[in-house]
């Protein structure tokens, strides 16, 4: 039985597909998290999977699925949305602090790690920790979505995210 709580938002940007194993992971950690969840769903370019196929068996009898979705800005603009589940692209980050969206980041590669840490030391991210070989574990998913959404840390998060507007003018000025 899901909590009643705000749904949370997980995406892992465009230019990385995950590994069929992560994909795995992250849907069975999302799922035990026993919170509610969108979740726009990449694959590589040339890769012929189906959503169906790519997700655990049963995934879609016990979550609601939807065919496409809005663009993550008017995701995260949503005053809904708990919680970002995101792999710290820049555009991701910034967009979280826009609309004041705590981040849970799952850094993959290239600058992903060091801005999961600047977000992380700024008040306004909880970083996943992977095991000594990089992988995620769907148990560890689960309980730190879990520990972060009834976390009432939260809403101060939240709050230190809107504080940070400007950063977003900042950067559009600069990119």
């Amino acid at each position: 039985m899901k909590k009643r709580r705000n749904p949370q938002s997980a995406s892992f940007g465009s230019e990385y597909s995950l590994s069929k194993e992560d994909l795995l992971e992250i849907a069975y950690g999302l799922e035990n998290s026993k919170v509610n969840f969108i979740w726009p769903i990449r694959f590589q370019k040339g890769e012929d999977l189906e959503l169906e196929e790519a997700l655990p068996k049963g995934f879609f009898n016990r979550v609601k699925v939807f065919k496409g979705c809005p663009p993550q800005s008017k995701i995260l603009d949503l005053s809904s949305i708990g919680r970002f589940v995101n792999h710290c692209g820049w555009s991701s980050v910034m967009e979280s602090m826009k609309y004041g969206v705590p981040i849970i980041a799952m850094p993959m590669h290239i600058d992903q790690p060091i801005n999961s840490r600047l977000v992380e030391d700024v008040g306004v991210a909880v970083e996943f920790v992977r095991d000594s070989n990089g992988k995620l574990h769907r148990e560890e998913v689960a309980a730190i979505i879990s520990q972060v959404v009834l976390d009432n840390d939260g809403e101060l998060v939240r709050q230190k995210g809107k504080g940070y507007e400007e950063i977003e003018e900042v950067g559009k000025a600069l990119c």
